[in-house]
């Protein structure tokens, strides 16, 4: 007998996050700065406040590697890229020409607010290639690029 429900396929909506050099040390570098929760933990939230998406993660401390994920996203359907490139996002301009490469719409997200932070943090490379950007709400400034994805 056949099963009907068994071959219906969810498709859900894929969201991915992207953390650049350093951002694997939240929760324990410059608390005051970054807060105290580790960015798994935070996964953890986004995932259980957006149950109908599929959000995949991927961090990295390697501008090439950063790049590379980019540039394989192309490929995957993501609705959506947020991208904290950390400090990547003020001097490379490498990770800059990536995102305006692809395709994939990309939210440019950090945690702290670069405006009011030390002056080579002024600078933000990537941001015209972004569809927008979120500074200095904390970790739910990804839960806000996502809500955006969303309401596309």
């Amino acid at each position: 007998m056949y099963n009907f429900e068994a071959s219906k396929t969810v498709i859900k909506m894929k969201i991915l996050v992207i953390n650049g050099p350093n951002l694997n040390l939240l929760g324990k570098r410059e608390p005051g700065i970054y807060g105290t929760k580790g960015f798994d933990d935070y996964l953890q939230e986004l995932k259980l406040g957006f149950p109908s998406l599929q959000i995949d993660y991927f961090q990295s401390n390697v501008e090439g590697e950063l790049i590379d994920k980019l540039h394989f996203t192309e490929n995957q359907e993501y609705k959506g890229i947020v991208l904290n490139a950390g400090g990547y996002a003020h001097s490379s301009i490498a990770l800059a020409d990536a995102v305006a490469a692809i395709q994939t719409p990309v939210v440019g997200v950090h945690i702290s607010n670069i405006y009011i932070r030390e002056k080579e943090r002024h600078t933000e490379l990537l941001a015209q290639y972004c569809i927008g950007g979120i500074y200095g709400l904390g970790l739910q400034g990804y839960a806000l690029a996502i809500s955006h994805f969303i309401n596309l």
